[in-house]
């Protein structure tokens, strides 16, 4: 667990910016188990790359006609409970932080593991997420 004057402000990046905090099992339960429409779920981290280019990448994306209707994030190494249950709702792929998951009707219909972000430009993460919601949203 990260100390939480570390952690805060890479929290507020997002939830600034409309992206409610997920921070209970409880909490990732309600909003997926019965997800209705699009949602966006970043699962961030302290690294660098969630730094430079999954946040910002997920904030631009944003900036788009077709967008999703919820945004939620979770924090890999904060709220490891929480992060745990969503990564549930991520299957099959193997745990990644940061990540970006796009749902619709409950369903991940789009993701990018750490792999599809790192050493990628925010610009170009906004691009594909902004692609993925001209197809889902």
């Amino acid at each position: 667990m990260y100390p939480i004057a570390l952690t805060t402000p890479m929290a507020q990046d997002l939830t600034d910016h409309g992206f409610e905090s997920l921070s209970t099992p409880a909490d990732v339960e309600q909003v997926f188990d019965n997800q209705q429409g699009t949602a966006l779920l970043v699962v961030n981290s302290v690294c660098g790359c969630a730094a430079a280019m999954a946040r910002p990448g997920a904030k631009r994306s944003l900036a788009s006609e077709k967008r999703p209707e919820k945004l939620y994030t979770v924090f890999a190494g904060v709220d490891v409970e929480a992060t745990a249950k969503a990564r549930e709702f991520l299957l099959p792929y193997p745990p990644s932080s940061p990540s970006i998951a796009l749902f619709k009707d409950g369903k991940l219909v789009h993701f990018l593991e750490r792999r599809h972000i790192e050493g990628r430009p925010a610009e170009a993460i906004a691009a594909n997420l902004q692609a993925a919601y001209e197809q889902f949203c």
